[in-house]
């Protein structure tokens, strides 16, 4: 706190923004989502003088219960820990307790760092960002949040009518914190409200201002598109020295520089789809050097496998967060080390596969089953936070393959022997996948002439379409872009419902559906281990306990 309150300048701007990289890729702050480990695995994508190429987020925190809790703080944000310090003589009398550097905002490996909190009282606003000044780049204040919480609350974006009080909270960290404050909203009803808007928040002081181009109405089933004219408008009208970053529409690395161009800002941020693809934010490895763990197809297309990504986050939750050695692995399945067919090997495995079922031991008692989860229960939040990152980063994997499924909905947090289990599943089922692929490639995506011949039948089909989903779609077991489910998803649960025309075009789009063979997956709210339930829906049996599966949800303001 002293070198920053007494040695270290206040920059602001484009000054604040080049001193720490300028970095053109921003992982988004998401509700229990951009925790410590999860920003290190997206960093681990970069080399190691690259590192700093990506600035992170922390997920969102509340300023009135961090300011005033300090059990709060403790679980949510851990830049230090207490250690006991023993001099030499080892003298009983001269051990004290001494603050070393843990996890969050650690300069070794997690800056440059923003702190995204909501607020709607200025002095606690304050009070909060105190707190974590040692131990970021900035604070940041989110005006995005369009959930209904949010509304109950009143923040997020249902403060964006109360200027005056926005203001009010800008500018009280910006005169009286010792490192900037930054502000993340959303677009207005017209482009020309927003810049006004925009123009307001920037005036208050704020250094970085991101814009996300949707409405606040946009989420959920009506998420639709971000406006990326919009945001265009915006930098064009505003200062040349301000920094702007775009959020919306980012499904894969491509859309990053496209964003850039098409908008003009400095930087992009992600959010789902860093969540699906956490390497999103990197380039990828050039052709001829992508190593066991980079897939590319016979169609030019690739990305980094599965089975790969999910060993480097459970390494990152091991060495960091558990601080113990990371398990003996061996190495990933890799097609040039085995010269045998590929359907003798398919053969073998399923003839392992078969074998294991026969004698599977998963008979423990549901009380000791039970014991067990609740000792291995953990509160960290980068524990906490792992069944639902898995299960969006295998989401089409676990589509494929059920059990493990069920394996990753029973998992618990802390319980890591459970989800070692999970990982050596997924890396049979990797392996499964590449050795089909080989078999079959045209089984697993759509070549260019199908593609050219469904763009030109069906013009002006939007991002939620079977046609979009086609264009992104990568073999299941390679990590992809989620490409949010169709309206006719929503209709069935009766979550909206259509205007004719409306009606009319997703008529179409269910046509092309059939076309590509492909469906954009929905959500799965409970799902059966033994695939059984009675009549009403509930359990069978006392052996058959319904899992609960994350629901898809607004994850980033």
């Amino acid at each position: 706190m002293t070198e920053i309150q007494g040695l270290k300048k206040k920059l602001f701007g484009r000054e604040f923004y080049e001193s720490i990289g300028s970095p053109k890729v921003i992982l988004a702050p998401m509700v229990d989502q951009s925790e410590f480990a999860w920003r290190m695995l997206s960093r681990s994508f970069f080399p190691a003088e690259s590192k700093t190429d990506l600035l992170a987020y922390t997920p969102m925190f509340h300023s009135r219960l961090f300011g005033q809790t300090p059990a709060f703080r403790e679980k949510f944000f851990q830049p230090i820990r207490e250690q006991l310090a023993t001099p030499e003589d080892n003298s009983y009398a001269d051990q004290h307790l001494t603050a070393q550097k843990f996890l969050d905002g650690n300069p070794e490996c997690d800056r440059p760092l923003f702190v995204q909190f909501c607020a709607n009282q200025p002095d606690e606003f304050l009070r909060a960002a105190r707190f974590v000044q040692p131990y970021c780049d900035a604070v940041d204040l989110n005006l995005g949040c369009p959930q209904g919480i949010a509304r109950k609350g009143y923040y997020g974006s249902f403060l964006q009518e109360n200027w005056d009080l926005i203001y009010k909270l800008i500018q009280k960290l910006h005169t009286e914190l010792d490192i900037p404050i930054t502000v993340k909203f959303r677009i207005q009803e017209t482009k020309e409200k927003t810049l006004e808007y925009a123009k307001m928040i920037i005036s208050a002081g704020a250094s970085i201002i991101t814009v996300h181009g949707r409405q606040r109405e946009q989420k959920g089933h009506n998420t639709g598109l971000a406006d990326w004219t919009v945001l265009r408008y915006v930098r064009d009208n505003i200062p040349p020295e301000v920094v702007m970053f775009a959020n919306g529409n980012i499904l894969q690395h491509e859309d990053i520089e496209k964003c850039l161009q098409e908008t003009g800002v400095d930087g992009v941020m992600s959010a789902e789809g860093n969540l699906c693809d956490p390497s999103i934010f990197a380039p990828p490895p050039p052709i001829g050097q992508e190593g066991r763990e980079y897939w590319r197809g016979k169609d030019g297309k690739g990305g980094y496998r599965m089975d790969a990504v999910f060993r480097r986050y459970l390494d990152i939750i091991h060495k960091y967060v558990l601080e113990q050695p990371v398990p003996e692995r061996v190495p990933l399945f890799a097609r040039s080390e085995d010269s045998r067919p590929a359907a003798t090997i398919l053969e073998e495995m399923k003839a392992e596969a078969a074998a294991e079922a026969a004698k599977d031991d998963d008979s423990e008692p549901p009380n000791k089953r039970q014991k067990r989860e609740k000792q291995a229960k953990a509160t960290s939040p980068n524990l906490v936070a792992m069944q639902a990152h898995l299960f969006h980063l295998l989401r089409p994997l676990v589509s494929k393959h059920t059990d493990i499924r069920d394996a990753l909905a029973r998992s618990r947090p802390g319980d890591m022997a459970s989800y070692e289990k999970v990982l050596s599943m997924v890396q049979k089922a990797v392996k499964q996948g590449l050795l089909e692929y080989e078999l079959d490639p045209s089984a697993f995506h759509i070549d260019e002439k199908t593609m050219e011949e469904l763009e030109k039948e069906n013009p002006g089909v939007d991002v939620s379409s079977a046609l979009t989903i086609a264009r992104v779609k990568r073999p299941w077991f390679i990590c992809q872009p989620y490409v949010r489910p169709l309206p006719k998803e929503a209709i069935e649960k009766g979550a909206m419902s259509l205007s004719k025309k409306d009606k009319a075009k997703l008529e179409k789009d269910e046509n092309l559906s059939k076309q590509v063979g492909v469906e954009p997956e929905g959500k799965v709210e409970k799902v059966y281990p033994n695939g059984e339930k009675a009549a009403n829906g509930e359990k069978k049996d006392g052996e058959n306990e319904p899992v609960e599966i994350p629901k898809e949800g607004v994850v980033c303001g």
